[in-house]
Order: structure tokens, then sequence, then C-alpha cells
């Protein structure tokens, strides 16, 4: 029998399940996560071989979720010194990169760009030729300064990144293998900031990816797992590890992403809300067809705008490790967190720390730890708790809904025993078998995608020859990034009109999956 392993790091826990051929549940396990993440995947990959007895070489997929990019951004750690190169003088000298970064954000990474002639209008007409002296020039001046990373952008390379592609070409020549090259119309969509910074991103973090996906490989050759490697990305579907490598920015929010995919797998139900709960936060999203509904406004990360696809998501200071506090009558609950220090700081597990999971237990919601010590707090504290831990999800459902209907709510994540049975607004709550590592399973069953996102003008070749080319430009992206050929269907595809354009311009927005090799 062949199985699946499907990792998840979290900021408090890394979660590990096995999965047989028909995706049941062999084995599962959570370890507190490590600050160098590679000894809690350790762990926990140790942990669930030890429980299953399945031989390491029967394991024919592993697939990791983690959120070492995203921390990496939010904390200015670890980031690779970028040069940004952007095509789009004369008309885009005005708005120069980086401009609407948070003020410290720049200096992380260098604060090293140029702006060359280059780029085209909606349309795909030109705007200015570029000049191949001037981009090599430009080059060798970043080069000069040492940066570690490159990020090429273009106005309205979603349209045509020829110019792009040209100035990816010489910067090959000019750097060599030393520098790692990110091209904008391949990570971001329309708006050329956000879609620059994007990139730059994805430029910053190269580094810290290849270190994080190469502790991985380590980690499962060490345990003799020899087999194909998967990152799970935040619109619920996996990329081959090399694809990753080129692309880590698209692994951002993927651990909510995990968890939404784990609960449609585990309830049967393609259009819900999920409510997941972990050690310091919750994540609120909506599943539509299966699949994370995606966000259509930019997005922040890390204070910096962005525009690549990112599940639409709210996620709240509440979490099993919480802090419950009491001042002047009132109590509240989070957004501080003893995080992954629960086990020790809890109440229930000896420590000296009122938290949500006291709560829980008190309230005879979930039994755990030691009882006995918890049964001292005063029942008008654990009153206010519990009252406030429910008006905060059931606000935060409110916020996702799209309607005034009732709709079906499914409770994932170790943390979401503090959360009631009963909430206004959702028509059932449902708490399916392994909840507390649904994460897990979203990235162990998850399927490959490819996706397009950009503007045609559909007057020139007719609107059904232009659906068809997106159609098959996604089964292509979703193939580089290891989907199965005959597999593959596009299960979204969205026509948006944009009337303050000239001609027939409209933005397609489509997506291919399919199973992996």
């Amino acid at each position: 029998m062949k199985y699946r392993l499907g990792i998840d790091v979290g900021g408090t826990n890394t979660d590990a399940v096995i999965l047989d051929e028909n995706h049941q549940v062999v084995a599962k396990c959570k370890r507190p996560t490590s600050e160098d993440i590679s000894t809690g995947i350790n762990q926990a990959v140790e942990t669930v071989l030890k429980e299953s007895a399945v031989a390491p070489s029967a394991i024919q997929h592993a697939m990791l979720g983690t959120t070492h990019a995203t921390n990496a951004i939010v904390e200015r750690k670890g980031l690779a010194k970028v040069g940004v190169l952007r095509l789009g003088a004369p008309c885009g000298l005005a708005l120069p990169p980086m401009m609407d970064w948070p003020e410290d954000m720049p200096d992380y990474i260098g604060n090293h760009h140029k702006m060359v002639k280059g780029g085209f209008e909606y349309d795909g007409k030109l705007i200015s030729e570029p000049d191949a002296v001037e981009i090599e020039t430009a080059l060798q001046e970043l080069k000069g300064v040492g940066v570690e990373a490159l990020a090429i952008s273009c106005v309205w390379s979603p349209v045509n990144n020829e110019h792009e592609m040209m100035a990816a070409e010489i910067a090959k020549k000019v750097f060599g293998d030393s520098v790692s090259i990110s091209i904008s119309s391949e990570v971001g969509t329309l708006s050329i900031l956000e879609r620059e910074n994007a990139t730059i991103l994805n430029a910053a973090i190269l580094k810290i990816a290849e270190n994080a996906y190469g502790a991985f490989q380590d980690t499962l050759i060490a345990h003799g797992v020899t087999a194909d490697l998967f990152i799970t990305q935040n619109d619920g579907t996996l990329m081959s590890i090399d694809y990753a490598r080129k692309y880590p920015v698209f692994t951002i929010a993927s651990g909510p992403t995990n968890s939404l995919r784990g609960a449609a797998f585990l309830t049967g139900l393609s259009d819900c809300i999920v409510v997941d709960v972990g050690g310091t936060t919750t994540d609120v999203g909506v599943l539509k067809g299966g699949f994370p509904r995606e966000s259509t406004l930019a997005v922040e990360i890390g204070g910096i705008r962005t525009n690549f696809r990112m599940p639409d998501l709210i996620s709240i200071g509440l979490g099993g490790g919480s802090l419950v506090q009491s001042k002047d009558g009132a109590v509240t609950v989070g957004p501080e967190s003893v995080g992954y220090r629960i086990s020790g700081e809890a109440l229930v597990f000896g420590g000296s720390t009122l938290t949500a999971t006291d709560v829980a237990v008190v309230s005879g919601k979930f039994s755990l730890g030691e009882p006995q010590n918890v049964s001292a707090i005063e029942k008008d504290i654990i009153d206010q708790a519990d009252t406030r831990i429910k008006e905060m999800v059931e606000a935060t459902i409110d916020r996702m809904k799209t309607s005034a209907g009732d709709m079906p709510v499914v409770l994932v994540g170790g943390g979401s025993i503090i959360v009631p049975k009963t909430l206004v607004g959702a028509s059932e709550v449902v708490v399916p078998d392994n909840f507390d590592v649904a994460n897990a399973i979203g990235a162990a069953i998850s399927q490959v995608s490819g996706s397009i996102d950009g503007v045609f003008d559909v007057a020139t070749k007719g609107r059904d020859t232009v659906i068809g080319e997106v159609k098959e430009a996604a089964k292509k992206e979703a193939i580089k990034a290891g989907a199965r050929q005959d597999s593959l269907e596009v299960v979204d595809i969205e026509e948006i009109p944009l009337a303050y354009l000239p001609s027939n311009a409209v933005r397609f927005r489509v997506k291919a999956v399919g199973e992996l090799i």
C-alpha cells in the first residue's frame, strides 16, 4: 500500500499525519513548533512513523505547509539583499519601487532599484522600446552593490511579458547563477506597484525558502523517506518543491488554507464557513466549491501591499493559549497568548496562567489535563470569558458572510475546543473526526493547481478564443507545478469587463487543478 505524509508547521504546533491510499488517517501527532523548524518536523515525522509502523519506503508523497516565509517578512529576519529593475520609463518614473513600504523595511533588503525604458499599454501596445545597453548598465550597477536576488517588473507585463523576459536573459549573462531572478508577470497580477511589491518579497525570501525546504528534505531522508516532495500554497493546492523554490511567496497564508481544505475533506461540505482555532489566533475563511474563497482586495504582508492570490481570511487574537484576564470586573480573552508554552503554563497542565483552554475545561466543553487545578476559579469570570469567546467568533463569522442567511460552520484546529457548539449565524456547527490535525490532512490530500490572471482584448480574437487560450495557459501552469496532465480540469473562471478601459478589455481569472503526478 502507498501512503501520504502531511505536515503543517504552525506558530504553536507542528502537526503530522499519515494517510493510506483511501485517505484514511493511519497515524497523527502534534509536537511543539521549534525555533529552527527542523526539530519540530523531525519529532513529528519520527512519531507518526513509529505509531503507524509504516515503512518509510511506502510513503509515496510528502507535503509540507509552513509559516516560515510569512514570519520572515513580518519579523524582518533573514531576508536577502534585493536589486529591483523596473521597465517603465518614462511614464513609470514618478512612483519609484518600494515607495509605499513601511519606513524600516527597504533597509532590510538594501533599497537598491533602477528604472529603465520599456513597458506596454493595457492592450499590449508599446510605451517605449527597451534599450539592451541601458538594461545591462543598470544591472551592472546592481551587481556592484552586491545584491543577492533580483526582482524584474514592467508596466502591464501581465498582458505582455516580452520586456521582462528580455531583461531576465540579460541578467543571467550579468550575474550568472549567483543571483536568483523573480519576474513580476509570474508572481503578481494587475497594478504595477502591488505586483512589483509581491515580486520583491518573493526575491527576498528565496534564500530562506531554500534553507527551509532543504531542511525538510534532509529530515525525511534521515528517516528513510524518499517520497516526492510538495509544498502547500495559499490557494489550497500543492506545488512541487522545485516550483516552490522559485515562488515561495505563494506559500504565505498556506496554513489556514490547509485547514480549510482539510475541513472540506473531513466533512464533505463544499460551501461553508471554517473556523480554525490554534494556540494563538483564530482564522475564519469560506469554502466555495471545496476551495478557499480568494480575496479580491490588495493584501498587506508585513505592512506591504501586494496583489498575488490570497485566501479571504479574517484572523483574530483568540486561541487555546489566549490569556483570560479580569480588570475592574471586566473579563478579556486574548490577544496575548502563551502559545506553544501552553503545556507548561495553563492551569490544567500545572501552570499558573488562566487561559481559554482552562475556561473550556471548567465549562465542560472538553476534558483534559488536571481539572481540579481550575475548580476554584470564580464562576463569574468563567461565564464572562465564555460569553466573550462566543461573541468574538460570532462577530467574525458575520463579517465573512455575504448574505443574511445562516451557513454551516466547521470547527477545526486543536484550539477549537474553546468554541461553543451553538453559534448565532450558523445553520449547524460541525466538529469532524481528526479536527485537531485538519491542517496536516488538508496538506496531504491537496491537488496541484495553476492560475492565470490577466487583461485581454476580446474584440480582436473573440471571446471564445480568448477563454480557450487562458484555460490552456492555466493548465500549463498546473503541469509546471506538478499536476498529471490527464487529470486536469478548470475549476474556476472569472470574467470581469473593464469599462474604464477603451476597446473591449476583459480581465480573466482562471484556475485549473489536477492530481499529483
